[in-house]
């Protein structure tokens, strides 16, 4: 064999590879199932294990009232406008890890009061802004699908995994309006509300905010 027959075998040899790697891609595509399930998953950080999947009762309707000292362009409050609600996955472990790309918690409804995530439930439950500032809307993104981020002087968070928005990009909204509902948009394992808080750039942990009492 000379060796531009050698060269010839190695081209078609990568050729054939990156053939098999795109039919690879698209089969897996073409099979992601089409009705995501709720994660049964917990995480095991002790910052959220007392949360984790215990229904806590909040507050309901469109206002959230912070305490005093807390200014209207800093995070405070649930997001999820709904009588109860379970923390799914905590800040930091699991998909939200490392913290500082995609520190998040993630949120949905109880729907019957028995401690859990109730898919049916959650599905077009309000989500409200946590901070007063301006919108800026991205529709299925990856992986954040229908997504919203509230933007203030300091402060910004973020709201993924949206069925419907609200609001629109450039809009200024206060603590407390209606900017969407809970969905399942993008890369999500059942309807839940992804939660984000940055502070300067730098990704904070919303249990620090009292997203939950």
């Amino acid at each position: 064999m000379n060796w531009y027959d050698l060269s010839d075998y190695g081209n078609n040899y990568k050729r054939g590879a990156v053939a098999l790697g795109l039919i690879v891609v698209l089969f897996l595509l073409l099979n992601r199932p089409s009705t995501p399930t709720i994660s049964a998953w917990r995480g095991e950080n002790p910052s959220v294990a007392g949360l984790s999947g215990s229904a806590i009762q909040v507050g309901q309707g469109d206002t959230l009232v912070a305490p005093p000292g807390i200014s209207s362009d800093q995070p405070w409050g649930n997001p999820v406008a709904a009588n109860r609600v379970v923390m799914t996955q905590g800040y930091g472990v699991g998909s939200h890890a490392p913290a500082e790309v995609w520190g998040a918690i993630d949120l949905a409804v109880d729907g019957n009061g028995d401690g859990a995530a109730d898919p049916a439930g959650s599905v077009g439950a309000p989500v409200r802004a946590t901070m007063s500032g301006y919108i800026e809307v991205t529709a299925d993104s990856w992986p954040a699908g229908n997504h919203i981020w509230v933007i203030g002087n300091e402060y910004k968070t973020g709201y993924a995994h949206l069925s419907e928005f609200k609001v629109q990009d450039g809009d200024y909204v206060e603590r407390g309006t209606i900017i969407g509902t809970i969905g399942s948009t993008g890369s999500s394992s059942g309807p839940h509300l992804d939660y984000q808080i940055w502070h300067n750039g730098v990704n904070q942990n919303p249990l620090n905010y009292h997203p939950l009492p």
